[in-house]
């Protein structure tokens, strides 16, 4: 019985070590779990740890899981790209300057659903290197516009995906009823109008656009015939790495419990 506890001890260390491996790299990233905008343009963060401003021979490599061929190869000062994978071409670019300074990071354009998935960010150099895994999540999302009208205020936001969900507040919290409307286009892409009724002139609402990805937030307040509003954005960063790891160290612990 001591054994079998010895064995899924070591088991539950050696999980925890492989769900932490990232870092202890010398390359780290400050965004492993992004979310992109589909359409739009995306910077993949990583960077080589060194207080040196300047290394020499740097290699960076750009891998995707699951993906034949690399995204992006940079070595001898120079892209390297014969093994692209073709969904790559001309849409992802290193920078030269930042390179010799221990930075990877990758810019993928014109972002599409298809980019979603699990990378690895590998750095070689003079001084070091190292890995870390990106996990990029993609999705739509656009600041909604207001307008005020017959005593109505109204929000519409042209891309969102996955499929959201609305809701507005007033300027102390409590939820109000609104009437949302989503449309799809042919893409799969929700446009969001959202109607609150009726309101008050000078009075600030929240309207809150979301699905499991992305939060929009904005606040509006009606002056008038006019509205003024703003809006930000945060983003779901769980780690579904933390979930595999927590997941996994249960499924440990219950097989302990019912052995002994």
């Amino acid at each position: 019985m001591i054994t079998l506890i010895v064995l899924f001890s070591a088991l539950i260390i050696l999980i925890l070590a492989l769900t932490f491996s990232n870092s202890l790299s010398e390359v780290t990233s400050s965004n492993t779990m992004p979310v992109a905008n589909i359409g739009k343009d995306e910077l993949l963060n990583c960077n080589l740890r060194t207080e040196q401003t300047r290394i020499s021979d740097v290699s960076v490599t750009w891998e995707k899981a699951g993906l034949k061929g690399l995204v992006y190869k940079y070595k001898n000062g120079a892209p390297d790209l014969k093994d692209q994978n073709s969904q790559f071409n001309g849409r992802t670019q290193l920078f030269p300057a930042a390179v010799v300074a221990g930075n990877g990071s990758l810019l993928l354009r014109d972002v599409r659903s298809s980019d979603a998935g699990e990378y690895t960010c590998s750095i070689s150099s003079s001084v070091g290197g190292g890995r870390v895994n990106i996990n990029l999540r993609t999705a739509a999302f656009s600041a909604p516009t207001f307008k005020f009208s017959s005593g109505a205020l109204t929000a519409e936001a042209s891309r969102w995906l996955p499929k959201p969900n609305v809701t507005w507040s007033d300027h102390v919290g409590n939820i109000l009823k609104g009437n949302t409307r989503l449309t799809q286009n042919s893409a799969g892409i929700f446009n969001v109008v959202s109607t609150l009724q009726p309101v008050n002139v000078s009075d600030t609402y929240t309207c809150r656009i979301e699905n499991n990805l992305v939060i929009a937030i904005s606040r509006a307040t009606v002056t008038g015939s006019d509205v003024s509003g703003t809006t930000y954005f945060t983003y779901n960063t769980a780690s579904t790495l933390l979930a595999s790891a927590y997941l996994s160290i249960i499924t440990c612990v219950l097989c302990i419990y019912y052995l002994t």
